[in-house]
């Protein structure tokens, strides 16, 4: 079950969508399942051959209001939206009525057992959701505390999902990523666009933000790809930055403005104290001339390249065992973080629609829940440097077949080494009883997996920690042969290598590829 906040100003305009036709015709017999009084109280009257009478129900909606001690809120209409599952059972009228009750239990709005809670009603018309309408304003002359409304709405959500058995879903811990919107959304197929700009400049900045190593970097590589970066400054610190937005040039409003987004817009890790965490002390202070300036200018010649993924294949692997091996949690956190700075780099130097995939949905088992940042250790930093080096390689394919060949083993070796780390990350983050994560990681692993295995002929299963997402992931392969940065046909279609194997002789690390 989902749950979808919004506030308004009119209950009357309100109350006549959701007893009138909808925008598609969908709205098929409106009625009131729970409310501050017995819905039978509460039902507006409908005369023959007429529309419904909603005066009286807005009126009595809206009568605390005038009694409100204190200034009015801005937005006194609250609305909350609870839908449930595709493959969920319809729920009765008295589970939906029960659902309301909890959700305005938990939000504080109107708790069970307070006769001076403030008034609300719940609309059901269609099968697989309602509407709560209620109005902020308590029947003693005060205000409700509805702070945080959203995390507590989700709280209702998962209580009455354990209640009658439903599909469960997410908590709101922050780790998700901010969707589009529908606008966005909307507006991107309108103009043909593959996806909305907000996701798009997420998967960007990433990349950035992985393949630098400090604040100056940072901005510079977001101006290299020609996105327009806007700074925020401290008010009480002249010249202080405290924060950044970036847009895309071509994506603009009605004034031909661009459309900025922040980087918490983005995503909980993208903000600029989160980054400055994540680089360290010194991020934030002027480089000297010994630092060395990662940047995507740098082109290293062919054995560089070659080494720079071997390298961060070492690490890769290096770090799924440490990840199995050391209980520390401060550690685990600090690599299933550095993982994904280093799949996002990769599927950016690569171009590879499948592999930005997985790293998108890598992301949300990467991150801490409710934007904390992990403790940095020098076990994630050795992977973060493996980032760094790649992006600072700048690798991109020869015009020689056997350059290309040879490369792209060394890649699949690197992708091989990430899906054992990530599913390093999955096992912890079951471990740690956040079942979302857990199967981020464990979707974001077989993408990887089927990427190596398509690309390798190899016909071996995937392991048995990703078999109960091979079906998905089969879908894909397509998709991954036709981005893939090499031409399979040209490439390892026609060589012998054989991908690398994960499972290492005793006493070497698991994961530890041999040279």
């Amino acid at each position: 079950m989902i749950a979808k906040v919004t506030r308004g100003t009119d209950v009357g305009n309100l109350l006549r969508y959701l007893y009138g036709p909808g925008k598609r015709n969908e709205h098929v017999d409106p009625h009131i399942v729970a409310g501050y009084r017995h819905p039978a109280a509460l039902e507006p009257p409908r005369p023959p051959g007429r529309k419904y009478d909603l005066r009286s129900l807005a009126d009595a909606l809206g009568s605390p209001m005038e009694t409100l001690r204190g200034s009015q809120p801005a937005e006194p209409v609250w609305q909350c939206s609870l839908r449930t599952a595709p493959i969920d059972r319809a729920l009765t009228d008295e589970e939906w009525a029960d659902a309301a009750e909890e959700l305005m239990h938990q939000t504080g709005i109107a708790p069970r057992g307070d006769p001076e809670a403030c008034r609300w009603i719940a609309v059901r018309h269609a099968d697989d959701h309602i509407h709560v309408v209620a109005t902020l304003a308590r029947e003693d002359g005060r205000r409700p505390n509805i702070t945080r409304d959203y995390l507590k709405a989700r709280k209702a959500c998962q209580v009455v999902e354990q209640r009658y058995g439903l599909c469960r879903t997410a908590p709101a811990d922050r780790t998700a990523a901010p969707r589009p919107t529908r606008a966005e959304t909307e507006r991107a197929q309108r103009a043909g666009l593959k996806e909305p700009p907000r996701v798009t400049l997420r998967r960007q900045v990433a990349a950035v933000a992985g393949s630098s190593d400090s604040e100056e970097a940072f901005f510079a590589g977001l101006r290299e790809r020609g996105l327009s970066v806007r700074l925020r400054f401290s008010v009480r610190t002249p010249g202080e930055v405290t924060g950044y937005a970036v847009a895309v040039p071509d994506y603009t409003n009605s004034s031909g403005a661009p459309i900025y987004f922040s980087g918490g817009k983005l995503a909980a890790d993208l903000t600029l104290p989160k980054l400055r965490h994540r680089w360290g002390d010194d991020a934030a202070r002027e480089p000297d001339a010994r630092s060395h300036r990662w940047t995507r200018r740098a082109v290293a010649d062919y054995e560089v390249r070659v080494g720079a993924y071997r390298e961060a294949a070492r690490v890769a692997g290096t770090a799924a065992w440490q990840m199995r091996a050391l209980c520390d949690p401060r550690v685990r956190a600090d690599l299933a973080a550095a993982a994904s700075d280093v799949l996002h780099v990769t599927a950016d130097i690569t171009g590879n629609r499948e592999l930005a995939k997985a790293a998108d949905f890598y992301d949300r088992a990467a991150r801490e829940p409710y934007g904390r940042p992990p403790p940095v250790t020098p076990y994630g930093g050795a992977l973060r440097s493996a980032a760094r080096m790649l992006a600072a390689a700048n690798i991109h394919q020869g015009d020689r077949r056997d350059q290309r060949r040879d490369l792209t083993v060394d890649l699949l070796f690197l992708i091989a080494n990430l899906a054992d780390l990530i599913e390093s990350a999955a096992e912890h983050r079951l471990a740690q009883h956040r079942l979302a994560q857990a199967d981020a990681a464990r979707r974001a692993a077989s993408r990887l997996h089927t990427i190596r295995q398509l690309a390798s002929g190899s016909a071996s299963p995937a392991p048995p920690r990703v078999a109960d997402l091979a079906e998905e992931a089969r879908t894909t392969a397509r998709l991954a042969a036709s981005s893939f940065p090499v031409p399979l046909a040209d490439g390892l279609g026609s060589t012998a290598v054989p991908a690398p194997r994960l499972a290492k002789e005793s006493p070497r690390p698991r994961g530890v590829p041999r040279r």
